[in-house]
């Protein structure tokens, strides 16, 4: 295959590539950064690229191939969102250092380069990772490699804008209220949002609890190559995440839902509801029993959601030593989460089990639950350029009201592109599952990209 070309194939087929020895992980690594210098002028998806760096990591890899050593993603590279440390950068958030550069690589990093990852560079986000867009007053605004007046989404936007232009096969991002999920629907890459635990950044508990690190790939095994790689622990071949995606799910019981936790269903573009409704048929094609079905939690979610966002945002502000250098929406979340007292974030915490105890029942019965994505088009770049806290807040929610449910509840979700709109933008739908189901969720995700493939579709030929 053509280095150029395998920049499209994925990262687990770049491992596979390099193994069989049809690659070098030299030349791939060089093929990716060409591709930067052409199309990241345009999409603003690379705060920084470790060029020299990446070079000599792919040197070594190639070197660690040739003496028959093996895993996940030796030789491949792979982009990491401005949230994780990189020994000798800055961790920027979307916005001016705060903090020197960091002195030794946070644990996900870590785990990549002793699998003979290529660190490639930190990708975009909005301030302090905040928004479902990435624009920021510091660095401008990331675009949507479909439709350049688009966003990518946020706030792991530079993430999946990189996978999606054929950058890179796979990339770290973060979900605290849908922020690996939303991108990756908007911009027609898998992701997952992993369950509370599985990963140890090294960070605690973002935002109390809402927040973890996922994958974002262009297919599904991608994104679970890299899973099984920072997810800590020994790879087992046979029963890994990668092995997952392979492996047959068998039937399963499938709940459809129209539910939110902010009352009666919102209202949901046409094409954006018929593909939900389409991925119950193909799934039901796929030998799975879907039928409608929501969980028993009623509005509880919401003001869970918030008290811990709000206060999450407060005590990140916290520990700043120039709070002044962010921007004024996110001091004013700031202000606003800082009064919110212990006692109120200890009953949000507390309240959590009870949601839990409602959904065992729940996933007593189904195996899965189908809930749409965005519920709208990805918005226009600049759209909320100079709003206000309360009016972001609010607009931004109408087109991603079935994303911070399930941050609360800490559970697993996959974002599985199932098509595009009548403007050639992205579709997806989530899938949700228990704690700990990654496998069951990439079992299914692997069988229905089988069925309906999605990757072999590409953006405008301007990008190459």
């Amino acid at each position: 295959m053509d280095i150029d070309e395998l920049l499209w194939a994925g990262a687990d087929a770049q491992a596979a590539a390099l193994r069989d020895g049809s690659a070098s992980a030299v030349e791939l690594t060089e093929a990716v950064l060409r591709r930067i210098d052409a199309v990241d002028p345009t999409l603003n998806a690379f705060r920084t690229v470790y060029g020299d760096a990446a070079r000599a990591a792919a040197a070594a890899a190639q070197r660690r191939i040739d003496a028959g050593e093996r895993t996940p993603l030796l030789g491949v590279p792979v982009a990491i969102k401005d949230d994780l440390d990189v020994a000798g950068d800055f961790t920027g958030k979307g916005g001016r250092p705060q903090f020197p550069p960091a002195e030794r690589d946070g644990p996900v990093v870590a785990r990549l380069r002793a699998a003979g990852a290529v660190v490639i560079g930190h990708t975009r986000t909005p301030d302090r990772c905040l928004w479902p867009f990435t624009e920021t007053l510091a660095y401008g605004a990331t675009r949507n490699p479909w439709q350049l007046d688009h966003t990518p989404g946020g706030s792991s936007g530079g993430s999946a804008a990189a996978i999606a232009a054929g950058i890179v096969g796979v990339a770290t991002g973060s979900d605290g209220g849908g922020s690996v999920r939303i991108p990756s629907g908007a911009c027609g890459v898998f992701g997952m949002k992993t369950s509370r635990g599985l990963i140890d950044d090294g960070a605690g508990q973002d935002w109390h609890g809402l927040s973890v690190i996922g994958p974002l790939g262009r297919r599904v095994a991608d994104a679970a190559a890299l899973l099984d790689v920072i997810a800590g622990g020994p790879v087992d071949p046979a029963g890994g995440y990668r092995a997952a995606v392979d492996a047959d799910p068998g039937p399963l019981r499938v709940a459809l839902s129209w539910w939110t936790p902010l009352g009666k269903p919102p209202r949901i573009e046409a094409a954006r509801r018929q593909a939900v409704l389409d991925t119950a048929d193909r799934l039901r094609a796929l030998g799975h029993h879907v039928e409608p079905a929501d969980p028993p939690l009623g509005p509880r979610p919401s003001p869970q959601f918030l008290v811990r966002y709000l206060r999450g945002v407060a005590d990140d502000v916290a520990g700043l030593p120039h709070p002044e250098w962010l921007e004024p929406r996110t001091r004013r979340i700031a202000r606003l989460g800082g009064t919110i007292p212990d006692r109120v974030l200890a009953r949000a915490r507390a309240a959590e089990a009870g949601l839990h105890k409602r959904m065992s029942a729940f996933f007593g019965d189904f195996d899965v639950l189908l809930q749409p994505g965005w519920t709208t088009r990805q918005p226009r770049v600049g759209r909320y350029h100079g709003s206000g806290t309360t009016s972001t807040l609010a607009g931004v929610s109408l087109g991603i009201p079935y994303f911070p449910t399930w941050n609360v509840l800490g559970y697993p979700v996959a974002a599985l592109p199932v098509g595009w709109d009548d403007a050639g933008l992205p579709i997806g739908v989530q899938l949700i599952g228990p704690a700990d189901a990654e496998r069951r969720l990439l079992s299914l995700s692997g069988q229905y990209e089988r069925a309906h493939p999605w990757a072999d579709r590409r953006p405008d030929p301007v990008y190459g």
